[in-house]
């Protein structure tokens, strides 16, 4: 009976010590890594706000990222997310807390003067948001610096693909850091394999600067994929993000069955996190 017993209580130390140190299913992360994981809710974008943060929350995440143009729908009087007043914004926290989520970013992809950037600050301070995803004017970035650091929330430059966006090569991205303390890159995978490039090297270019990640595959012709089976080094991602002590967010980015692909993110979340549970 006592060995019995002592089998036991090894048998359930042993449950308990996997239980706790991987992590990998869905919106949880494994146990070796300092990063969050969220979801874009442009992934969502076929489906209002409800579903969409019910989606979202159903992946398994905590985090969320907005995105300025997304019609709101009726309970918001059809305004984007962008243009909330002091009432929608906390009928969207109150939508947040509800699911259990947090925004910690918002795409923005329409301020082009100090005004409009001061209206996405005060709207990200009451939002609790740290970072705002974006593509500013260069000619304004030392005024988007001073703002960040006014508002202390952080710049994450995206990279759209080459042909629509200045900052799509790593290296204009690091030249908009520099001098500029609060803004940083926000490495959107995909678009840099749109664009011919390495997405492992571009982010050994951007060691130290990366706020936060858009996590997508997409195959050669550059369509959007299930995680692992496209182009992108997976293994040499993770490796790169853990040499350099990563600790920020890692949202996904799903551009495929977007009518029906919460199942996709799932996949994209296990996958991922799966796969950094196995690196050290």
């Amino acid at each position: 009976m006592k060995t019995t017993s002592k089998y036991m209580l090894l048998v359930l130390a042993a449950f308990a010590l996997t239980a706790f140190t991987y992590k990998g299913k869905f919106g949880g992360k494994p146990a070796n890594v300092k990063w969050k994981t969220g979801v874009a809710l442009y992934t969502f974008n076929q489906h209002g706000l409800d579903k969409a943060l019910k989606m979202a929350a159903q992946s398994g995440v905590k985090y969320v990222e907005g995105f300025s143009f997304y019609n709101l729908g009726p309970d918001f009087k059809n305004k984007a997310m962008g243009d909330l007043d002091a009432e929608g914004m906390a009928l969207l926290q109150k939508k947040l807390k509800d699911n259990g989520l947090k925004m910690s970013s918002m795409y923005v992809g329409d301020a082009n003067n100090e005004a409009e950037w001061k209206r996405y600050f005060e709207m990200g301070r009451k939002l609790g948001l740290k970072f705002l995803v974006c593509e500013p004017r260069q000619d304004l970035l030392d005024m988007v610096d001073s703002l960040a650091g006014v508002y202390k929330i952080k710049v994450a430059i995206h990279q759209h693909v080459k042909g629509s966006s200045v900052y799509w090569h790593p290296d204009a991205v690091l030249a908009a850091t520099k001098g500029h303390k609060n803004i940083g890159a926000c490495a959107d995978l995909g678009h840099w394999v749109r664009s011919g490039l390495d997405p492992v090297k571009c982010l050994e270019i951007l060691s130290g600067h990366v706020i936060a990640i858009h996590l997508k595959d997409v195959d050669k012709a550059g369509n959007d994929v299930e995680l692992g089976t496209g182009s992108i080094n997976f293994s040499g991602v993770i490796k790169e993000l853990k040499k350099q002590k990563f600790s920020g967010f890692v949202n996904v980015e799903c551009e495929h069955n977007m009518s029906d692909n919460l199942e996709d993110v799932k996949q994209t979340l296990t996958y991922f996190n799966s796969a950094a549970d196995k690196i050290n």
